[in-house]
C-alpha cells in the first residue's frame, strides 16, 4: 500500500486486488480510494427506506435473496459501493457473500446527494450495468424523481407516480412520495 498526497489530503493508493481481499469505507476508482461525499440526513433516510422496501418485498414475495447497505462489488476494474443492493439466491448460491462481491448486484439503488455530477452518476449506472448488473434506480431526493435504467430502457418516475422494477425483484412497486418521505 502506497500513500499519496493530493491537496492538502493524504489518500492510500492500493491495488484493485488488494480491495478485493480487504475493502476499506470507500469506493475504488482508477486506483485511488474515494469517500462518498455529500451524504445528508436526507440521504440516510431514503436510503433506509429503500432498503426497507426491497427487503421487505422479497420476504414477503418470496423471492428471497439479500439485501445490503453499502456493501462492496467489483464493476469494470474498480470497486463501488452501491447505497442498497439486491442479491438473488441464485446469484447468492453461485458466489456466496466474499469480502467484495465478484460483480455488480444485479438490482442497485444510488441515492443521489446534492454534490454528486449528472455525468458521473449516470456513467456510473452504465458501469454498473456493464459489469452484470440488470436494473439500476438513480434516486433523487432533492428532485422527488427516480430514474430506472437497463440494458434497453430508461424510465423517469416523480413525485405522483408509483415506481417499479423492471428485471429484478419482480412486481416490486412504491409510489415515489412513499420512498421519499
Amino acid at each position: 500500500m502506497v500513500t499519496s498526497t493530493v491537496g492538502s489530503k493524504e489518500s492510500e493508493i492500493i491495488t484493485l486486488d488488494e480491495y478485493m481481499r480487504n475493502p476499506p469505507e470507500m469506493e475504488w476508482v482508477d486506483g485511488q480510494l474515494l469517500e462518498k461525499n455529500g451524504m445528508t440526513t436526507k440521504h440516510g433516510r431514503v436510503q433506509g427506506n429503500l432498503y426497507f422496501y426491497w427487503r421487505n418485498y422479497k420476504v414477503y414475495s418470496g423471492q428471497g435473496g439479500p439485501v445490503y447497505v453499502d456493501a462492496p462489488c467489483r464493476t469494470v476494474e474498480r470497486g463501488r459501493k452501491p447505497d442498497v443492493a439486491y442479491l438473488t439466491p441464485e446469484l447468492l448460491e453461485k458466489f456466496g457473500e466474499p469480502a467484495v462481491f465478484p460483480q455488480s448486484f444485479p438490482l442497485i439503488g444510488e441515492i443521489i446527494s446534492p454534490p454528486d455530477r449528472a455525468e458521473e452518476v449516470i456513467a456510473k449506472s452504465q458501469e454498473y450495468l456493464q459489469s452484470g448488473g440488470q436494473e439500476v434506480w438513480l434516486v433523487f431526493p432533492e428532485n422527488r424523481l427516480i430514474i430506472v435504467t437497463t440494458q434497453d430502457t430508461r424510465q423517469v418516475f416523480v413525485s405522483g407516480e408509483v415506481v417499479s422494477t423492471q428485471k429484478v425483484l419482480l412486481g416490486f412497486n412504491v409510489a415515489v412520495d412513499e420512498l421519499l418521505a
